[in-house]
């Protein structure tokens, strides 16, 4: 997608450069190592290919066109200092000298040769090669031969039933310790500011392009979806930002919401830190090279790239909690008459389908914390956790993950919480005072497990769709955890809408007014070039990060149509509408037409196709 003349991505959109529509990366191998003197996570990752819905259109001349340089800024490789990995597995060669900085070698046909685009910056890519995966023996188990083991190798792995999970990454790590394909050069690649651009000579389509494909590179210690730091004992450390660029300073991506992929990944880190991450299982620390620790996890629910997390350091658990850790996906399914539970996303191994699943109101969950904070952790923390999970189990139903760590991270941290994919981060902040505001911000977090996790947007300018969801809906956990009555759970809703509606008019009067829509795509909301790139409006601006726009107006709409409806009857369409549609991205439009088909009466009240504070100033005169 060409940028616009005025457009300046150092202040405004961010772009999403994956060619999602001519190739998906299915899942990713990560095998990394974290090191904490130089300040940079190292190492390789694998990327399972498959063609994507418009792969069938013969790339033509420029297909990479949408990730021109628009910061006029190169980060070509200086092969005088390559990246070496400092662990034992999978070292590569050094580079040859026709791998000229890792940019393209010219050639006459390069214009009409497959450009594989990936979301990528701030990271230092010294060599990218294409994996021999014909000498894994276990593929004999998809019946693969070896003369067309690259036509199909991801399409057969990524369509085994979700029964055969554990079979299905055991052969995507096998592929991924393959060796490159000998007597054949690297593959070629070219970086820009916000992409890495990588290609197979003389292929020209999605098709004939490698089915799996190792990148070696680090991050730097300034990337921007990385932050280098130390707790509040003053200990090295590293966590994910949650930045708008999300993890594209982490690895080689694709961004765009609508590449859902699963991944594994192999952490090393110095043994006396801990690794935490946002995988399914609770993983447990193996020794590794002299003076490290392996962490191994994984995720079976195909997910967006962004909502990868990874904390680093010296945490301590705040208490060790002996808890039965239900494996759903060895458990019986439903039975299949339960229509209820018949879910619309692609096979994987779904909570929703687990009978145990359903009645677990208490997920397994632990608490991490610097030691200066530990005991606050366990006095403030631990006890509200099992509380706040309780009570989003009974207004929301079945659990959308199998286990949460709760992390208490460094003071530099930006926010209250962040929740991602299994793991949320707290600020310090949360330890003062009473119990309160602790507990709404654990409800807040938690609620993202559906709306922002399980259930995502589409277009992430619709970023009411996840926070003013999880802000409506901190209330009504938090009301159910303080087991208020009705009247005295009432008058404190009252009084938050009170004291929001003042911040967001405040916001209204000192921000620019483009910032303030929720739909700043309007009728393009969801839509992306021929290739799947598209751009983040404002994502980039320096204002965006502070403001609540999103948040409140958001939760003034839902406050409304809970108004109007009655709340015992709303909240009832969430569980029905989180039963539809987990594993799965949305539009607002997907969530006012369900609501209008379950409330006819509703349409009469003319509302648009998009979320606005005047529903709220309308018909709330108090």
């Amino acid at each position: 997608m060409e940028s616009s003349p005025d457009l300046d991505p150092n202040k405004d959109d961010l772009p999403l450069c994956a060619n999602t529509n001519h190739m998906l990366v299915r899942h990713y191998v990560l095998d990394l190592a974290v090191y904490i003197q130089r300040k940079v996570i190292a190492g390789s990752i694998v990327l399972f290919l498959e063609p994507g819905l418009g792969s069938s259109k013969q790339c033509e001349s420029g297909c990479a066109s949408n990730t021109q340089d628009q910061s006029q800024v190169s980060t070509k490789h200086d092969i005088n200092s390559p990246i070496t990995p400092e662990h034992k597995r999978l070292i590569p060669p050094e580079e040859p000298p026709y791998l000229i900085g890792g940019m393209d070698v010219g050639s006459e046909d390069e214009s009409e040769e497959f450009t594989l685009v990936l979301d990528c910056c701030d990271l230092v890519v010294s060599r990218v090669e294409e994996l021999d995966v014909t000498t894994v023996l276990d593929l004999k188990k998809l019946d693969v031969n070896e003369q067309d083991v690259y036509a199909g190798l991801v399409q057969r792995l990524v369509s085994m039933p979700s029964s055969c999970w554990r079979t299905q990454h055991e052969l995507y790590l096998q592929c991924s310790r393959s060796s490159n394909i000998v007597n054949t050069q690297p593959l070629q690649f070219h970086m820009d500011r916000w992409s890495l651009q990588i290609r197979k000579k003389g292929v020209r389509t999605p098709h004939d392009f490698p089915c799996a494909v190792r990148i070696w590179y680090e991050t730097k210690p300034t990337g921007g979806s990385v932050r280098w730091t130390k707790d509040q004992d003053g200990r090295c450390c590293v966590y994910t930002m949650g930045s708008p660029i999300n993890n594209r300073a982490l690895f080689p991506c694709q961004e765009p919401p609508v590449a859902m992929s699963t991944w594994q990944a192999c952490v090393r880190a110095p043994c006396d830190f801990t690794v935490l991450m946002s995988g399914e299982n609770q993983a447990f620390p193996e020794p590794a090279e002299t003076g490290f620790q392996q962490w191994d996890y994984y995720v079976t629910m195909p997910m967006p790239a962004s909502t990868f997390t990874i904390a680093v350091g010296q945490w301590l658990e705040a208490e060790v909690k002996v808890t039965n850790y239900v494996d759903d996906k060895l458990s019986l399914p439903l039975d299949s008459g339960d229509e209820e539970y018949i879910c619309s996303h692609m096979d994987y191994p779904c909570r929703f389908m687990v009978g145990p699943a359903r009645v677990q109101t208490v997920i397994p969950h632990r608490v991490f914390a610097p030691s200066c904070h530990l005991q606050k952790a366990q006095d403030m923390v631990l006890p509200l956790l099992p509380l706040c999970l309780t009570a989003a189990h009974s207004v929301l139903g079945v659990h959308p993950f199998p286990r949460l760590d709760v992390l208490i991270v460094p003071s530099g941290f930006s926010s209250l919480g962040m929740a991602s994919p299994h793991i949320v981060f707290l600020s310090q902040s949360v330890l003062t005072g009473e119990r309160n505001l602790c507990g709404a911000r654990l409800c807040h977090e938690i609620a993202h497990s559906w709306f922002g996790l399980a259930i995502g947007a589409r277009d992430w300018t619709e970023e009411w769709i996840s926070e003013g969801f999880a802000t409506y809906l901190e209330d009504v956990f938090w009301s159910h955890v303080q087991k208020l009555g009705c009247r005295e759970a009432e008058e404190q809703r009252q009084l938050k809408a009170l004291l929001r509606w003042r911040r967001l008019s405040d916001e209204l009067q000192n921000s620019e007014e483009e910032l303030q829509v929720l739909r700043p795509n309007k009728e393009n909301t969801g839509e992306v070039s021929e290739s799947g790139a598209s751009v983040v409006k404002h994502a980039l601006n320096p204002e965006k990060p502070f403001m609540q726009v999103h948040y409140l107006k958001g939760y003034f709409l839902l406050k409304f149509l809970a108004d109007q409806i009655g709340e015992e009857k709303f909240l009832q369409f969430f569980k029905v509408f989180v039963g539809k549609f987990h594993g799965q991205l949305i539009l607002s439009q997907d969530f006012l037409q369900m609501l209008l088909d379950a409330f006819p009466a509703m349409s009469r009240l003319n509302m648009d196709t998009y979320p606005s504070i005047h529903f709220w100033r309308k018909h709330n005169t108090s």
